[in-house]
């Protein structure tokens, strides 16, 4: 029965879906043209909200290596702010972002002197990088031991799940748990400001001004929902209002890195195109997956709705938001109506 119930589904959904078959839309960006037109001084400010909730199902250096894979976009960097939200209020978390605050510094100097692909450092060294000169022999193995020491100190910090005092004086942030924080369900606003953009001072070891990095655990109270993900997100936009106030903001899951470091630029030849940017509001990339059998039985990777529906929702009207990898302008989530004279 169990079987012929799933045919039976199995039939309907391919029925509903041949619709999404007749007109499927494939979009092609031109960075090239962008940059030529726009220049980089002139192209808008991004917000990147990245969201996690459990310290335990969601392992901090995870999380850290999402938001270094970020911060190295191909794009200038003042004009870049991330900011993560902590629905659990973790101090591990705190203290594995401000350990990934300070690799940022050699970090990035690595992925622009040698553009890399990914910029997560896990799956950038997961994939056994050949070096093609000396220097960039010692450059690997230099930024290598830097990650895999930052890796050690927060994955003992997890397993102990407490910070040693040497470390809490390190940073006035840890001292906001000591004074607010009663448990993950019941405490204040804790926001650190760890990287601030707008700070001359805030370079890396080239020289280069650092893209902004803040942290954010929403104020909480146990008679009181607070709406999971929907929830972090309305903080961040009214926490991020009053530090950059991007018009454009990617939303990312914490175990999502980035895998293209010039997505951004991809995203701003929708909206910033010249005849059809009025009518965009938001822009959906696809997900990738990784750890897939072989023969993916369990159709983990998504192909057919990455690949067929999206684009075949795409021709008739639009595709869906799926919760991560998606550009939306600020404007659109704040529930602004475009018209055609809007740019």
């Amino acid at each position: 029965i169990g079987l012929f119930c799933a045919e039976i589904w199995f039939g309907f959904y391919w029925i509903l879906t041949q619709s999404l078959r007749w007109r499927p839309v494939y979009r092609y960006s031109f960075k090239e043209r962008l940059l030529i037109r726009y220049k980089k001084h002139k192209l808008p400010k991004v917000d990147i909200f990245v969201c996690t909730a459990d310290p335990t199902l969601e392992p901090p250096i995870m999380v850290i290596n999402t938001i270094l894979s970020v911060m190295a976009y191909d794009y200038p960097t003042e004009k870049l702010s991330i900011y993560l939200s902590d629905d659990s209020g973790s101090i591990i978390t705190f203290y594995a972002l401000s350990e990934a605050s300070m690799f940022s510094k050699s970090w990035l100097p690595y992925c622009r002197k040698y553009d890399i692909e990914p910029r997560s450092p896990a799956a950038y060294f997961a994939l056994l990088p050949q070096p093609t000169t000396a220097a960039h022999s010692a450059d690997l193995g230099s930024i290598k031991k830097l990650y895999e020491k930052m890796q050690q100190r927060i994955e003992t910090s997890t397993k102990l799940n407490r910070i040693s005092e040497d470390i809490r004086a390190q940073h006035k942030g840890f001292h906001q748990w000591d004074d607010s924080y009663t448990s993950k369900h019941d405490h204040d606003t804790i926001l650190q400001i760890l990287i601030d953009g707008r700070n001359p001072e805030a370079k890396d070891i080239q020289g280069y001004q650092l893209p902004t990095l803040v942290y954010l655990a929403r104020e909480k109270r146990p008679q009181h929902f607070h709406n999971y993900k929907a929830g972090a997100m309305n903080a961040l936009i009214r926490v991020s209002s009053e530090i950059s106030n991007g018009p454009i903001i990617l939303n990312v899951d914490c175990d999502m890195y980035s895998n293209n470091s010039q997505s951004i630029l991809e995203a701003l030849c929708c909206f910033m195109d010249e005849k059809k940017s009025n009518s965009i509001a938001f822009v959906q990339f696809p997900q990738n997956f990784e750890n897939i059998t072989k023969n993916d039985v369990y159709g983990a990777s998504l192909r057919v709705i990455s690949e067929v529906e999206i684009h075949g929702l795409d021709g008739v009207g639009g595709s869906p938001y799926i919760g991560t990898g998606c550009f939306h302008r600020r404007e659109a989530l704040l529930g602004r109506k475009y018209n055609k004279d809007y740019k």
